[in-house]
């Protein structure tokens, strides 16, 4: 009995055995480092739905769409049974030029510890459309006193002025109208009620000016055969956004960018009948007022690491053991990985209050001293203590420059692990497994 209870302690320190204890305790480690990412994903949509909430009261993004002349027609036939029958339809024509100047003037928003990118603008739309051809209208009576001209806005809380549509010089105002059910969608709807103007055989030049709240983002639909948009902005870190790039450039106080867009570059038709244009949104443009500070982000890209700290820290805990011939508990293995997992959940609340990069240095001063105070505790050397937590420390570091480096991160990365695990590799070759074990054996 004796004889098999030796056999058994002797496997269960066994060296092989320690290693794949330790594997196991890796791999149940993952488990929590999961929940980790949860809690994050949990966090962030917690915080889109805090900033949802402040952008409603505000106003959320919007979207130009237009100035679109809209001709009421009605189209007279004969069915079957010669019985004269009638439909009444909307013939949508777009400008020949359209120019809008935009300045865009954010602030930030707070509940709490979270913010929203709120801005004010202030649209100059201007342009002209060309002479009106009505000669396809055939069979049809053309409603010239229920012409209008529609301009899409997303959100119509945004406006804050009263609108004077100025027409071939001429000066209208502006109501809320439009349906959600074509392409121009809800905006503002100007009804001239001047047939003279539309019957006339001339261009129609036409401006006005729009002072417009949003959210995160102003977009743009190139409704012109020739579109172009100046627009300026006070905000350090514009996302230009969309099927167009625009020519830009960056001062200390914020950002210029133009777009110039012609008729042969996007998909809108120069004039349509009802809803045979779905939307637009293949051809929206514009630009993100992007918070560069996404914490969230950078949260779950180090989380994904944690199975990487996890390995080389039990590495160095196992090759430590070894080398000294100092036992450690897998029970001790297993509060050191938990110390590990905890460094994400401390950098995950601290963020929410700091910024990310100071956020992260504490927490992992934090973990880098719960971690070495309980090594030497284990190891009771100060030599082996500090070269731990010089490992522990170059690893943060390592991680901190690859969360910075988002285009070459994974290239990076890659490298760096590479060269770890090359040095892993050098240090194990003057480790003889089997001679280890055996000298266990002989110890028991």
């Amino acid at each position: 009995m004796e004889t098999i209870i030796k056999r058994a302690e002797k496997f269960s320190q066994s060296i092989t055995v320690k290693a794949i204890i330790i594997g196991f305790l890796t791999l149940i480690l993952l488990i929590p480092g999961s929940m980790i990412q949860n809690l994050i994903h949990e966090r962030e949509q917690r915080s889109n739905e805090t900033i949802e909430k402040i952008n409603s009261k505000w106003s959320n993004a919007q979207t130009i769409t237009g100035p679109v002349i809209s001709i009421p027609y009605v189209y007279s036939y004969s069915d079957e049974k010669n019985v004269t029958k009638t439909e009444r339809h909307i013939l949508n024509i777009t400008p020949e030029v359209l120019d809008m100047n935009a300045k865009v003037l954010p602030e930030e928003r707070h509940i709490g510890i979270y913010k929203s990118i709120l801005y004010k603008s202030e649209l100059q739309l201007s342009g002209k459309f060309g002479k009106i051809e009505t000669k396809k209208l055939t069979y049809s009576s053309i409603l010239w006193d229920e012409v209008t001209i529609r301009i899409g806005i997303t959100d119509l809380r945004g406006v804050t002025n009263n609108i004077d549509f100025v027409l071939d010089g001429l000066h209208f105002n502006a109501e809320a109208g439009g349906s959600r059910q074509d392409a121009i969608g809800q905006g503002l709807v100007i009804t001239p009620n001047h047939a003279d103007l539309f019957i006339a055989d001339k261009e129609l030049s036409f401006n006005c000016t729009l002072h417009l709240n949003g959210s995160s983002n102003l977009n743009f639909i190139p409704m012109g055969k020739t579109t172009n948009v100046d627009m300026n902005g006070a905000w350090l870190a514009p996302g230009f956004t969309g099927s167009f790039s625009p020519t830009y450039s960056m001062t200390e106080k914020g950002f210029k960018a133009n777009w110039h867009i012609l008729h042969f570059n996007r998909s809108i038709p120069e004039n349509w009948i009802d809803n045979q244009v779905d939307n637009f949104n293949d051809t929206k443009f514009g630009v993100d007022l992007v918070d560069t500070v996404d914490h969230y982000q950078q949260n779950m890209r180090s989380a994904k690491y944690a199975l990487m700290f996890i390995a080389l820290t039990f590495v160095v805990f196992f090759f430590v053991e070894i080398l000294t011939k100092k036992k450690i508990h897998p029970i001790q293995y297993l509060l050191v990985g938990i110390a590990l997992i905890l460094f994400y959940s401390l950098l995950l609340s601290i963020s929410e209050q700091l910024n990310f990069g100071l956020a992260y240095l504490i927490a992992s001063i934090a973990t880098i001293g719960l971690i070495s105070l309980y090594a030497h505790s284990i190891f009771k050397n100060i030599i082996q203590t500090g070269m731990l937590a010089t490992i522990l420390s170059v690893l943060y570091i390592f991680l901190y420059v690859v969360l910075q480096l988002e285009d070459v991160a994974l290239l990076f990365g890659s490298i760096g692990l590479f060269i770890i695990l090359g040095i892993i590799m050098y240090f194990s070759k003057r480790i003889n497994w089997y001679k280890q074990d055996d000298t266990e054996d002989e110890q028991q």
